[in-house]
């Protein structure tokens, strides 16, 4: 790894911005610890001083302030770098999934945490924080359908002590848009009131209201990303992963600018196989009960695809918990124990549900993305738009259904996609809503 910034594809604004803002929180460092360089010198070890640290005196000025880093030496230039043009303590990444959202929060932390402050991908603070281990970037990736008030207490409170390597506290919050009401509340007191050196960096798919709250977006800088291009996309996999051009370029447009899925469709079989079932869908609804057939295999499938991804981690959490506390001793009391875990069992199990729901879901969610792609080609047919479809391997398919339906029809079509994501993402039970949906695109 070269450079921390390398995987966020198709961004390179976004990455010129967030290059400054980590130079500028890296001159911020430095004026500090130039600052307190007397004080250390004159104070001794006799005088009871400890050490602050190279950013004792750095602070954010607070909310009023336009939550920016305070300026230093007057307001001059540090280093060529003005600390108040280009960092902030709380920043808002949003894009469309796959736009690398998570991904440019990450690597940000790490360029803050390293040591020449540019993200050079190779010191300490690089490394270990593009690992997950770095002790000062704490990580919330969801795993079930919300963020609690109860995980964003203890996160703020987490955050709010010392750095211990002696520059930031990074908070990266991924899929901010699943905080909780209370959770948000929790957040927003945070950055409101930012401890002197940590830095809160949320994910959310906008700044829309049902997103992100309007109370939290004003207290943060944005950084909006957008959908990658295909041809950057496939790059990145003939160069990253080693995968065939023809091949990658293929995936790139299949997955309409989403990385990871790209990656998915280029190296797994399966992957390859569900999105083909997906895409014969329209010329299997052939009347009322096909609809509720195809309803019923593509819920089932989401449901096997999320099974599959989630039962290993269960199996093994479940284990570790139970070695805990105390399952297969033999000692005086190790009966007693596992009488008494019943409640962290039962614990364990309903975060686990909520794990594999949200799993089910983002599994549907990506049928229906490829589905609504094969709708939004027939309708460029239709409309014989110059633009490349997003599915060429079924683009005949969708020539015969642009001719079949017009451009009217195949809108139609692709809004009763476009409803069902919307419905299952308001918590509308998923079978109803593609059960609704199939007879919609059915009906036309």
């Amino acid at each position: 790894m070269s450079d921390v910034f390398a995987d966020l594809v198709g961004q390179d604004e976004a990455v010129v911005e967030l290059r400054r803002a980590a130079a500028a929180a890296a001159a911020v460092l430095r004026a500090g610890a130039a600052d307190r360089a007397p004080a250390l010198i004159t104070a001794g070890p006799a005088s009871g001083a400890e050490f602050a640290g190279p950013a004792g005196g750095a602070e954010f000025a607070g909310p009023a302030g336009g939550a920016e880093f305070a300026e230093v030496d007057g307001g001059a230039a540090v280093d060529g770098v003005d600390p108040a043009a280009g960092m902030t303590h709380a920043w808002i990444f949003t894009g469309p999934p796959g736009s690398g959202r998570s991904v440019a929060a990450r690597a940000f932390a790490a360029a803050l945490q390293c040591v020449h402050g540019t993200g050079c991908g190779e010191c300490p603070g690089c490394r270990t924080t593009m690992g997950g281990t770095h002790a000062d970037v704490r990580l919330v990736v969801p795993e079930g359908l919300s963020i609690g008030v109860g995980e964003m207490r203890a996160l703020v409170l987490r955050a709010a002590s010392t750095p211990s390597g002696g520059r930031w506290q990074v908070v990266v919050i991924e899929d901010a848009d699943r905080l909780t009401e209370a959770a948000g509340n929790a957040l927003l007191k945070a950055i409101e009131e930012p401890p002197p050196r940590t830095v809160f960096l949320l994910c959310a798919p906008s700044t829309h209201p049902d997103d992100i709250s309007v109370t939290i977006r004003s207290r943060c800088r944005v950084v909006p990303l957008r959908q990658p291009p295909a041809d950057a996309v496939a790059e990145v996999l003939v160069r990253r992963d080693g995968i065939a051009p023809d091949v990658a370029q293929w995936a790139a447009a299949a997955a309409q600018g989403h990385v990871g899925r790209a990656r998915r469709l280029a190296r797994d079989p399966e992957a390859r196989k569900r999105r083909e079932a997906v895409l014969a869908v329209p010329r299997r609804l052939t009347g009322v009960g096909a609809a509720f057939d195809a309803a019923s295999a593509l819920i089932e499938a989401a449901e096997a695809e999320a099974e599959a991804s989630v039962t290993e981690a269960d199996t093994t959490e479940r284990a570790a918990l139970e070695t805990a506390l105390g399952a297969g001793g033999t000692g005086r009391g190790a009966a007693g124990a596992m009488r008494g875990a019943a409640g962290q069992l039962k614990e364990l199990e309903k975060r686990q549900k909520s794990r594999a729901t949200r799993a089910q879901r983002d599994a549907l969610d990506r049928a229906l993305v490829d589905l609504a792609g094969f709708y939004r080609d027939a309708l460029t047919m239709a409309l014989r738009a110059p633009v490349a479809p997003v599915h060429t391997d079924t683009a005949a398919l969708a020539g015969a259904g642009a001719q079949k339906w017009d451009a009217e029809g195949s809108l139609r079509r692709l809004e009763a996609v476009l409803a069902c994501r919307a419905a299952i993402e308001a918590n509308v039970k998923p079978r109803i809503a593609v059960e609704a949906m199939m007879l919609a695109l059915w009906k036309g």
